[in-house]
């Protein structure tokens, strides 16, 4: 049978069929706002209002409570591309040698770059179960994730995980000697983990790892006004928290989680503290030298709130209150993470086609929103095709608080 000449829309098509079967985090984040963003040029933006919180109250008598909203952007900026290649005579191929050759490896990589982006908003996120270092090796060390979430009134369904898989090959091992036989079957011929305590898992080569920053000495909390307002911090739910007891160089990264001794979590709905220190993370790099007494102010979150709908721990800190990191200073730990979808978003765009652009087509999932744009000139010189497969979109820690990272239990 004769070949048909490969056209840039045959081409897209196919890319875009590629590129989808290998998203990963990326079909498991919610792709809520593409419709508000249309023939954007990169650098769109998209404003979004946060979740509003109440609180329940007593009696017959009305107490009305005002709608303080927070909202945040959402930068449509990532802009990446495949340059490829190929002969006239490569456009010949069937569509299935063709997409073997060309289009699965340079999806591949794209579906890669996405989900890295994806991943690596692991640094938004302040909840953190199990101890760094420890592989994920069993169903109990699993269940510190989802227990997290419980704990913090997270919603149980369209809960996902994403492990590394170095995490993935451990789990798969204790799955192997369950006496559930589709647990142990899938596990043993699929390297297939499921669902986990209603938690729909896979694995990711592209999980992120963070090295924790190396501050040294004995930190501490400094003064005792360090709590917030949600008024204050609605739009971005972070803080400065004033601290000293660090010796020397201090370099602290974003992303370092830690605790502050005697401050509780406390669950959303109720109030009442979950019996687990409040974790914070540290949103941006601190790099200073300092002495013990010396102030070194960090940027962290969630903003620290005693009361009212948004209330997140049992009580202010106190003054000279011990700080304690998650990990080893200096050390690197792969950040798997458990969420529940909305925790993070992903929106892309599609990319307009100039009328300049003679060879060029697009393609569009109508159901994930997930578009491709192929664009090919011809180089006289060397016969040969040159052609750019590009995507534009944007990702956000949208709901941090419904996601909790994870590691194994010494």
């Amino acid at each position: 049978m004769s070949n048909t000449l490969l056209t840039p829309t045959i081409i897209a098509k196919e890319f875009l069929r590629q590129l989808t079967n290998n998203l990963i985090m990326g079909k498991k984040v919610a792709r809520t706002f593409e419709n508000q963003i249309v023939n954007q040029k990169i650098g769109g933006v998209i404003t979004v209002k946060r979740p509003i919180s109440y609180t329940v109250t007593d009696g017959a008598t009305f107490q009305r409570q005002d709608n303080v909203e927070g909202s945040f952007t959402i930068n449509v900026n990532k802009r990446k591309h495949v340059g490829m290649g190929f002969s006239t005579q490569d456009l010949t191929l069937s569509i299935d040698r063709f997409t073997e050759r060309f289009i699965t490896p340079a999806a591949q990589q794209l579906a890669q770059q996405v989900d890295s982006d994806l991943c690596g908003l692991y640094k938004y996120v302040w909840n953190y179960a199990g101890a760094p270092g420890n592989l994920v090796n069993s169903f109990a060390d699993f269940a510190k994730g989802p227990e997290k979430l419980d704990l913090l009134g997270v919603p149980q369904a369209d809960r996902f995980g994403i492990l590394s898989p170095s995490d993935t090959w451990a789990m798969l091992g204790s799955q192997t000697a369950l006496y559930i036989s589709d647990a142990a079957r899938d596990a043993y011929r699929d390297a297939e983990l499921g669902s986990i305590g209603n938690v729909m898992t896979g694995m990711s080569q592209s999980v992120a790892t963070h090295t924790v920053g190396t501050g040294t000495g004995t930190p501490l909390t400094r003064g005792t006004s360090n709590t917030t307002t949600w008024a204050a911090s609605k739009d971005s739910n972070t803080m400065t928290l004033s601290t000293d007891g660090w010796t020397s160089a201090v370099t602290l990264k974003a992303g370092d989680v830690f605790t502050i001794e005697d401050v509780y979590a406390v669950n959303p709905r109720t109030k009442e503290s979950t019996g687990q220190l409040q974790q914070f993370v540290i949103v941006s790099d601190v790099v200073t030298h300092v002495t013990t007494s010396s102030e070194t102010q960090i940027t962290i979150s969630p903003a620290i709130i005693t009361s009212g709908a948004y209330q997140n721990v049992n009580s202010a800190p106190g003054n000279d209150k011990t700080i304690t990191y998650a990990g080893t200073a200096g050390t690197g730990y792969k950040q798997n993470m458990i969420f529940r979808k909305e925790a993070f978003q992903l929106v892309t765009v599609p990319l307009v086609i100039d009328p300049a652009m003679q060879f060029a087509a697009r393609a569009t999932d109508e159901d994930t929103g997930l578009s491709i744009r192929i664009a090919k000139d011809y180089d006289i010189t060397n016969d040969e095709i040159l052609t750019r497969c590009d995507i534009l979109y944007g990702v956000k820690a949208l709901e941090p608080e419904k996601a909790t990272r994870l590691s194994g239990t010494a």
